[in-house]
């Protein structure tokens, strides 16, 4: 038991770089307070003990404002930041090596008793802030959850998920800006919250490639027009060009990229 109350206050001393002392993450943190609890209550709920259980759950939302109902499975090394909103439902599966900001729900989409409804989470998993993974599928390990993402089918071994429904992004590796985001825990690279400035959204970049497609086509027509105006004024017959034909591009790619975010 003291061992592994010793490395729940290890992690967090890990990838927290406000926890400054053992001390203060016992005292002070309160989505170790949320483990904590949540051991005996779901040790109540698999012996039986429904009632208890449940009620010890409700303890700790009241005192953390975290809610973990008794029946979920929750690894070792689980860290919950800030934790206030979190909720986590009675099929979960959270595994070893975790991190779950605020705001988080992992969360069921059907009503069926007896059924897995919620997700499972393989190890090291981040799950940032705001977001919800919902349905009985699978994160694989090491994959990385958007803040406000919202999750409803399996994320593979490794992926970044952002967006509403979440979308895979291209990983990249930690570099310049993102460097200040990243800490070391066990020789690996954690990343807060999930994402760097160096990953973006899919939908976004196939938006920006059409808007330069776009472009590139409005000017290539515009060369063509003016072509054709000066074969036709070479041959005086001006009627060649209809009407308002455009004989410069006037797309602007750019007003896109701003709304974009380029």
């Amino acid at each position: 038991m003291l061992t592994k109350i010793r490395s729940d206050i290890q992690c967090i001393l890990d990838r927290d770089p406000a926890a400054r002392n053992a001390w203060e993450v016992a005292t002070c943190y309160p989505g170790l307070h949320a483990i904590w609890l949540h051991r005996p209550a779901h040790w109540c709920w698999v012996h039986g003990l429904k009632w208890l259980g449940r009620f010890i759950s409700n303890f700790a939302r009241w005192l953390t404002g975290i809610e973990i109902h008794p029946g979920a499975v929750i690894g070792e090394r689980v860290f919950i930041d800030h934790g206030m909103g979190v909720v986590i439902g009675e099929t979960a599966e959270v595994g070893d090596g975790c991190t779950i900001y605020h705001g988080v729900t992992l969360g069921g989409t059907t009503l069926y008793k007896g059924t897995k409804r919620h997700p499972t989470l393989g190890r090291d998993v981040v799950v940032s802030a705001g977001a919800k993974v919902l349905g009985g599928f699978v994160v694989g390990d090491g994959a990385k959850i958007g803040s406000n993402a919202v999750v409803i089918k399996p994320v593979p071994a490794g992926a970044t998920a952002v967006g509403i429904p979440a979308r895979i992004v291209a990983s990249h590796k930690d570099h310049g800006a993102d460097v200040a985001e990243v800490h070391r825990e066990g020789g690996h690279a954690f990343s807060a919250y999930g994402v760097t400035p160096q990953q973006d959204d899919p939908l976004a970049q196939a938006l920006r490639s059409l808007a330069d497609s776009t472009a590139g086509q409005e000017h290539q027509i515009a060369l063509l027009w003016q072509a054709i105006e000066k074969l036709s004024q070479a041959e005086h017959a001006h009627d060649c060009v209809p009407p308002g034909a455009r004989v410069t591009a006037h797309f602007e790619a750019g007003s896109v990229d701003d709304i974009l975010g380029k």
